[in-house]
């Protein structure tokens, strides 16, 4: 039904946005690893709504409890690792005019069309709330990672509406991201965004942007051809997250504009690795990684909840016009960041698992077991 990510290294992600709690159960994470519930906690935190006057003003705590899969002292078992989060403050009643009326640009109207039956209350599946879910999961996938190759990854506000930071010349560090509630870590940037979104919300509207991401340290050969591809499966898991428009990897769009021979990265050999000595193709090439940074971004519509009057229609199809109630992202960038981190994670994970599952068993020249 759409609900589990990955092959080797699965996740099935349940509960709705204003139900008892969300979810996630995590298959095929490999035993033995080290487990930090600090790490989970702090990963769930940067999500989590009512974090800043920019975000939503739900109330969640998004404590984890771990019910299977972690060792006493702190080991993952390599069985299924369950996590469940509680929703604490559901308010229902916010929703009772989405009966009768569909929100503009949500998915009222497409699960009516696909199950004809939906969860009102906050969109349920369909609602970012939902997401905390895979940043619990993230969480596991980044220390995975971290002790499998040492890759780590950073993601950043870029763009809110027509405000976009300079390029940075080195990955920006976490501290850098998390110094301002907008996570651009570009400073007279993040103030402008600041203003931007706050403005948007006193006029009961919202704005969109991109955000950039950054895989560092992975190893090359990761990816499969045909239907495998890295990017493939990145593309698609960021395009699985709420209010995404957008993906593109490497030069991207920009790269349109250059001919073959200004585009190509060529090959050079430093530190005694073979590398390339530009980084247009985004980190993989083929459809398989090349051990340079895997560098991408995606567009995020603005915040399809607003508080202005709009008309639509209710399932009888007749007009109306609807002024949304509730709590709402007027910007939903500075939340998406951890959101889109973990999926990097998730996607990353699990074609390292692949991989050596594949092409470790026998050996490979040039690469590690």
């Amino acid at each position: 039904m759409g609900n589990i990510h990955g092959q080797n290294f699965r996740i099935a992600t349940f509960g709705e946005s204003h139900g008892p709690a969300m979810g996630v159960v995590i298959d095929g994470c490999p035993p033995r690893v080290p487990f930090d519930i600090n790490f989970l906690k702090s990963e769930l935190a940067r999500r989590r709504p009512g974090q800043s006057a920019l975000t939503t003003q739900r109330k969640e705590e998004d404590l984890p409890e771990i019910l299977s899969g972690i060792s006493h002292d702190g080991f993952t078992l390599g069985s299924p690792i369950a996590i469940f989060i509680r929703n604490s403050d559901q308010r229902p009643q916010a929703y009772a005019e989405m009966k009768t009326a569909y929100r503009p640009s949500h998915a009222d109207y497409t699960y009516d069309a696909k199950y004809g039956i939906r969860a009102i209350e906050g969109g349920g599946r369909s609602s970012a709330r939902e997401t905390a879910a895979r940043v619990a999961a993230g969480a596991v996938a980044k220390t995975v990672l971290k002790h499998a190759c040492g890759a780590k990854i950073t993601a950043w506000v870029e763009s809110v509406a027509e405000i976009k930071m300079p390029t940075p010349a080195q990955t920006p560090s976490l501290k850098q991201v998390e110094a301002s509630p907008t996570r651009c870590p570009h400073p007279a940037t993040a103030a402008k965004i600041d203003a931007l979104i706050r403005a948007a919300r006193a006029e009961g509207d919202s704005v969109g942007g991109v955000i950039c991401c950054v895989i560092e340290n992975l190893p090359p050969g990761l990816g499969s051809p045909v239907f495998d591809r890295f990017e493939a499966d990145l593309g698609k898991a960021m395009l699985s997250l709420p209010a995404t428009k957008g993906f593109e990897i490497g030069s991207g769009f920009n790269g349109t504009l250059l001919r073959g021979s200004a585009h190509n990265d060529e090959f050079i050999r430093k530190g005694g690795k073979i590398r390339t000595a530009t980084n247009r193709s985004g980190g993989t090439q083929g459809g398989i990684t090349n051990g340079e940074d895997v560098i991408f971004r995606i567009a995020f519509k603005p915040t399809a909840t607003v508080l202005k009057p709009q008309r639509t229609v209710g399932p009888d199809g007749k007009a109306t016009e609807l002024s949304a109630k509730g709590r709402h992202d007027p910007c939903v960038l500075p939340r998406a960041v951890p959101i889109v981190e973990a999926m990097a994670a998730l996607v990353a994970v699990d074609h390292w698992i692949r991989d050596r599952g594949q092409n470790a068993p026998f050996g490979r020249c040039g690469r590690k077991a």
